[in-house]
């Protein structure tokens, strides 16, 4: 994935149910696609570049477990969540084997899908090589070193915190991508504090103090309301 907000393709003919998906994957920031049509959803999951699919099992013109074996058969490794009305253990087996990364069964909240779907994109992230350590990150005017864990706004120096620092790089290091908080206490402060969102706020308000112009109107430590943080490119 890119530094840019991830792509999920969303394939669901229940409209209402799709549109209120769509909704709340678009305010946890993503850019969202829509399709209704088994067919045709596996024609657009091939042919365009998609960060994850969530994708319905009952489709019309091709069952959601045919889509993605069909997908997987070329060779995407797009992660898939597979949405199923049939809560059979073997119905949930027959998906996994097909190719699914994970699956929700119907009814759901929208919390839960949100969580796997930042799960299964946390899984791709930690996959990927690591980036030069030596690399700047630069965001307007913000300069971060991660090796020399040196940050500078506007040329001056800043002094941060190690924690603060650490929150900073990895949101520097996927500028506009949204963080949950849970996701930054894992990696960050690790999994024993799992459970203190407060402990990211608070650090979180500490770090704007200090390279925000205005920290009462954040322009790079972003709010992203029920979700988490962002870093942002002013």
């Amino acid at each position: 994935m890119s530094d840019a907000p991830p792509r999920v393709l969303v394939v669901e003919d229940d409209a209402d149910l799709a549109a209120l998906l769509r909704l709340h994957l678009v305010q946890a920031g993503y850019v969202v696609e829509h399709e209704s049509d088994g067919a045709l959803a596996l024609q657009r999951a091939v042919a365009a570049d998609f960060d994850a699919v969530v994708l319905d099992v009952m489709l019309p013109g091709l069952a959601g477990t045919e889509v993605c074996r069909r997908l997987r058969a070329t060779g995407r490794t797009v992660p898939v969540l597979m949405l199923t009305a049939r809560g059979d253990e073997a119905d949930r087996v027959e998906g996994l084997e097909l190719g699914a990364d994970d699956y929700v069964a119907k009814p759901f909240s929208i919390r839960e899908v949100l969580a796997r779907v930042a799960a299964l994109l946390r899984r791709v992230a930690m996959e990927r090589p690591p980036a030069d350590p030596d690399a700047t990150l630069a965001v307007g005017d913000l300069a971060i070193r991660p090796h020399a864990r040196r940050v500078t706004r506007a040329g001056a120096d800043v002094e941060l915190t190690v924690k603060e620092f650490d929150l900073l790089a990895l949101l520097a290091s996927r500028p506009g991508h949204v963080f949950a908080r849970q996701e930054l206490l894992d990696r960050v402060w690790g999994l024993p504090y799992a459970g203190y969102a407060h402990t990211v706020n608070t650090h979180i308000n500490r770090l704007r103090g200090k390279i925000e112009p205005d920290p009462a109107h954040p322009v790079y430590v972003q709010t992203v309301w029920g979700v988490g943080y962002r870093l942002g490119t002013p």
